[in-house]
């Protein structure tokens, strides 16, 4: 099964297969929660996710690898090759999970030379998903109903969704300068990949995400951002890239519009 659009409904179905067993764990209440070797938090939830979504991924797609956040780390020298993989981070917010403020999500993205095209970010809280893919367009479903999903314009008063715990400062000054460009500027926080979906639903013009993330953190979403209209760059305004041998990405920006709409900004990056 290689067909991105044949692709997209069992992926999403698989997505929320894995919220529900999220929330079978979050709705019990206390979680015991033990730490990685990096010092993150893991979860039961985390486990019980991920061991559904590989399994359920190997059987779709047989033929086509799955890198997970809890895979145990796969060597770059096992995985340079591969021309396509799945990217999955079964629960990404964590955090968000053990502080019980719903801002989490399922992330899986099928990633094809460095790039993702196809990307499912399912909210288990809410029971809304993002999902969309290289020549299929971007949506969104909710109660049942799914809706087509497209950035916005960029119009005032421009909308940042910003990070609650990190780049502070950066951000600050970040929002400065596109005031004295734009006009006013409305700063809203959010958990997770939601921030990157908020650009592709038009909710936000641009995300500036100026700490650490992981390459399975961003993928999904990103390839949603893609399939919306918008973009997602390095803070040299270059695309994001996937399948590097460090799995850290850089410092980056998810815009609703073009990149050469926003070059203005690249001074407040430095």
């Amino acid at each position: 099964m290689n067909d991105l659009n044949a692709l997209l409904g069992p992926v999403s179905a698989i997505a929320v297969d894995a919220g529900a067993a999220i929330l079978e764990i979050y709705n019990r209440g206390d979680v015991d929660v033990d730490h990685k070797d990096d010092n993150s938090p893991i979860t039961e939830a985390d486990r019980a996710a991920h061991n559904l979504i590989e399994a359920r991924l190997q059987a779709l797609t047989p033929e086509i690898p799955v890198f997970s956040e809890e895979s145990g780390g796969i060597a770059y020298e096992d995985r340079k090759d591969w021309p396509r993989f799945w990217l999955v981070d079964p629960l990404d917010g964590t955090k968000e999970f053990i502080k019980r403020n719903g801002e989490f999500t399922v992330n899986i993205a099928l990633v094809e030379d460095g790039v993702p095209v196809l990307g499912v970010v399912h909210v288990p809280v809410t029971a809304i998903t993002y999902s969309g893919g290289r020549g299929l367009g971007a949506f969104k479903e909710e109660g049942g109903q799914r809706s087509p999903i497209r950035c916005r314009e960029r119009h005032a008063p421009i909308v940042m969704v910003a990070s609650r715990r990190h780049g502070a400062e950066q951000v600050a000054a970040l929002e400065r300068l596109i005031e004295g460009q734009l006009g006013p500027v409305e700063k809203t926080s959010m958990g997770s990949s939601l921030k990157l979906c908020l650009v592709a639903e038009g909710a936000a013009d641009i995300y500036p995400r100026l700490a650490p993330t992981c390459e399975w953190d961003t993928a999904a979403a990103h390839a949603v951002v893609n399939a919306a209209g918008g973009v997602v760059v390095n803070t040299h305004f270059e695309p994001l890239a996937y399948n590097k041998p460090d799995v850290l990405n850089p410092h980056f920006l998810v815009l609703g519009q073009s990149a050469e709409d926003w070059r203005f900004i690249e001074p407040a990056l430095a």
